[in-house]
This record gives structure tokens, sequence and C-alpha cells, in this order.
């Protein structure tokens, strides 16, 4: 079942409740729901953290945190999704979002430059915002939502495997007394 999977990889509830960045939600944050793995609020999770991480903001944690909580959904899994965007990751995906956004709009989109720099962005942002913005949106939107039909899928496909074992179980048990 993927409850077991899931559980087995993310971090302990009290360890999320007591950081520090997170104190300010105050008491929402020991909703009990928040910390529920169930076929409700995994996928929901999944497209709240795939969402927020590709969107081009700092700290995209908190805004995920929030959106968590207000939809009560499984906080840990939100926050894990979106470290798919790190500062490893950053400068790939945003890139890939600008040149899809650049696409969508029929715009050439610039090279990627031999050397990015605060200062190449500064002098860029007003040519690339729109075409990133229209990229990063989109992405985070198909992302959000292939995640969360995705995992209500698998969640429905384990439930049902699991019904189809313990039927076969059952009738192999009725076997077993008949022929006894």
């Amino acid at each position: 079942m993927p409850k077991r999977l899931i559980k087995k990889y993310l971090p302990h509830p009290d360890k999320i409740k007591n950081h520090k960045h997170l104190r300010f939600f105050g008491d929402r944050i020991h909703d009990p729901n928040l910390w529920h793995l169930s076929r409700r609020s995994v996928p929901g999770a999944f497209a709240i953290g795939l969402f927020w991480a590709f969107v081009p903001i700092p700290f995209q944690m908190v805004p995920a945190a929030a959106s968590a909580i207000f939809f009560r959904k499984n906080l840990p899994i939100s926050l894990v999704l979106v470290w798919i965007s790190n500062p490893i990751t950053y400068l790939p995906i945003f890139y890939a979002c600008y040149k899809l956004g650049a696409w969508m709009m029929g715009v050439e989109a610039l090279p990627y430059p031999e050397e990015l720099s605060w200062e190449w962005l500064k002098e860029q942002v007003e040519i690339i915002w729109l075409p990133l913005t229209v990229g990063w949106f989109t992405v985070a939107s198909v992302s959000a939502t292939i995640g969360y039909f995705s995992l209500k899928g698998l969640w429905r496909l384990s439930v049902v495997r699991s019904w189809s074992r313990r039927k076969e179980k059952r009738k192999n048990r009725k076997k077993k007394k008949k022929k006894n």
C-alpha cells in the first residue's frame, strides 16, 4: 500500500511541528488532518507541493505550508515535494519554464547565458518576466494536476488490489474448510 511506502520516507510530525520557521502558523499546525496519510490528503498534498515547486520565488516552503494548512492536506508531503526545485535544479527548471513560456507566446527565447549573474538577470528581467511567468504557471498547473490524478489512481489501484487479495484469501479458506 502506498501509505506504508510514503510513511517510511516522511519525517516525524513532531520534527515539523516544532520547526522554527513554521511556528507562526500557531495551533493550526497541530491539526491532525495535516499529518494523516489518506486517499484524500496525499493527492492534494502532491498537487500543492508540485505546484509550489515550480513557482520561482524564494522560500517556497512557506506558501506550500500555508496552502497545505488552508486546504487541510498532508503537510510533510507538500513540503518535501517543494524540494524538486533546489539550488542545484533551479536554473535548468526555470530556464525550461522560460523557454516553454516564450514558445507558447510565440516569442524568441534568449539563449542560455554563458555566465549567469545578478547583473545579467537585472538587465534581462523586462524581457524574460512574462514568458517565465507563463511557463512556470503552465508547468506548475500541469504537474500539480498530473500529480493529483496519478496519486488518486495509484491509491485506488492499491485499494482494489488489496480487496482482491482479501477476497482470494477468503475464497481459499472456504475451500480448505470444505475439504476438511
